[in-house]
C-alpha cells in the first residue's frame, strides 16, 4: 500500500528528526543550530514564510488553458516542474542520526529522479557527506544531481569540482553564505569570504572542467551582479534558510530586486519557505526561473525514504499545475508579474 503525505509524516516525527509542524515556519525551532531551526531568534527563517505568504497570485478563469506545462530546463537540467532539492548534509548532527548519511541521500537522489527532478548533495568537513551524494550521482548518472561544495580554500575547491566531475555531474554550487554556519566552526572547519576575483578563479576552474557554476546565499542585486560578472551561470537567492543569520529578510522580499539586473545573465533560483505548488508559481512570477526546496524534503526522506521524496515532488507538480490553471498560465517559462494580484 502506498505512503500518504500524513503518514510519512508521522514516520518522520517518531524519528524526532524536528516537531514537523503543520506549518513548517521556523517557530518552534528558534536557535536550534545545529537542528533543523534558524539562527538567534529565528526571524529570519519567518521572515521567509512570512514574505512569501503575503504574496498573492490572482485568479483568472477565463481562457484555455487546460493543461499547462510545468516541465523546464534549468543549467541544461530537464526538469518535470522548476524545483531542485536543496542539499543538506550533516544528518548525525542536523536531523537528529535518524538516518545514515548514505541512505539520506539515496532516498534524496533516487526520489528526486524518480519525479524528474534534481537534487543537490551537500558537503561537509566529515568527508563521507559529500562522498555518499556523489557516490548516488555517480550509481544515478547522466549527471543528474548538483554537488554544492563549501567557501573553503581554493586547492580544496578545486579538488571537490574534480571530485564531482569524476562522478559524472555537469552543475556544481557553491553555497558561499556558509561563511556563517555555526556548525562548521564547532568543528574546527570554518570557510571563507570570496572576493570577486576569487569567485572568478573558482568558476574558471569549474568551467575548464566542463561544469557549469552556480553560487548560492545571494541576496542583493550588488552581490548577484558581482556573481555574474565573475562568470556565474546561475545564482541561488538564499540565506540558507535563516540558518546564518538572524534579522534578515526573506528571499521573497529581495528576489524581484535581483531579478531586474540579472535576468537572462544566468540562471536564478531561490529557496526558503517555498512549500506548495503555489509557492513555486509565485517565484517564478517574481523573476525566478526555479524553486529550491530543503527541510520538506528532509522531512520526506526519513518518513518515507525514496517514495516519500518522489510523492512530495508529484504533489508539488500536481499543485503547480492546479495553480497554473486558475491564474491562466500556460506555462512556467511564460510566468510573469502579471499572475500578481497588486
Amino acid at each position: 500500500m502506498a505512503l500518504s503525505l500524513k503518514e510519512i509524516r508521522a514516520r518522520a516525527l517518531a524519528k524526532g528528526v524536528c516537531r514537523v509542524c503543520p506549518a513548517c515556519d521556523g517557530r518552534a525551532c528558534s536557535g536550534e543550530v545545529p537542528g533543523m531551526g534558524g539562527a538567534g531568534t529565528g526571524l529570519s527563517f519567518r521572515a521567509n514564510v512570512s514574505a512569501l505568504a503575503g504574496i498573492r497570485l490572482e485568479t483568472r478563469l477565463v481562457h484555455q488553458v487546460h493543461f499547462p506545462r510545468t516541465g523546464t530546463e534549468i543549467l541544461g537540467l530537464r526538469l518535470s516542474l522548476p524545483l531542485i532539492v536543496a542539499p543538506i548534509g550533516g544528518i548525525s548532527f542536523n536531523l537528529g542520526g535518524a538516518m545514515g548519511e548514505a541512505e539520506y541521500q539515496e532516498a534524496i537522489v533516487f526520489g528526486a529522479a524518480d519525479a524528474g527532478i534534481v537534487a543537490g548533495t551537500p558537503d561537509a568537513v566529515p568527508p563521507e557527506v559529500m562522498r555518499a551524494g556523489l557516490a548516488m550521482a555517480e550509481r544515478l548518472g547522466e549527471g543528474r544531481a548538483v554537488p554544492f561544495v563549501k567557501p573553503w580554500e581554493p586547492e580544496k575547491i578545486r579538488e571537490k569540482l574534480e571530485m564531482a566531475r569524476g562522478a559524472g555531474c555537469r552543475v556544481v554550487g557553491c553555497d558561499l553564505d556558509s561563511i556563517g554556519l555555526v556548525t562548521l566552526r564547532i568543528m574546527g572547519n570554518p570557510a571563507y569570504a570570496k572576493s570577486q576575483d576569487d569567485l572568478a578563479g573558482i568558476i574558471d576552474s569549474a568551467h575548464g572542467l566542463g561544469l557549469s557554476f552556480v553560487v548560492k546565499g545571494i541576496m542583493g542585486p550588488g552581490d548577484a551582479v558581482s556573481c555574474v560578472g565573475a562568470g556565474a551561470d546561475g545564482l541561488v537567492v538564499s540565506n540558507h534558510g535563516g540558518r546564518v543569520l538572524d534579522s534578515v529578510p526573506g528571499t521573497a522580499e529581495v528576489l524581484p530586486a535581483i531579478a531586474e539586473k540579472i535576468k537572462g545573465r544566468a540562471a536564478i533560483l531561490v529557496d526558503g519557505g517555498f512549500r506548495s505548488g503555489a509557492d513555486i508559481l509565485k517565484a517564478l512570477a517574481l523573476g525566478a526561473d526555479g524553486v529550491m526546496i530543503g527541510r520538506p524534503f528532509a522531512i520526506a526522506a526519513v518518513g518515507g525514504g525514496r517514495e516519500g521524496v518522489a510523492l512530495y515532488a508529484e504533489t508539488l507538480r500536481a499543485q503547480l499545475e492546479q495553480a497554473m490553471i486558475m491564474t491562466g498560465c500556460p506555462d512556467v517559462r511564460e510566468a510573469g508579474p502579471g499572475l500578481l494580484h497588486r
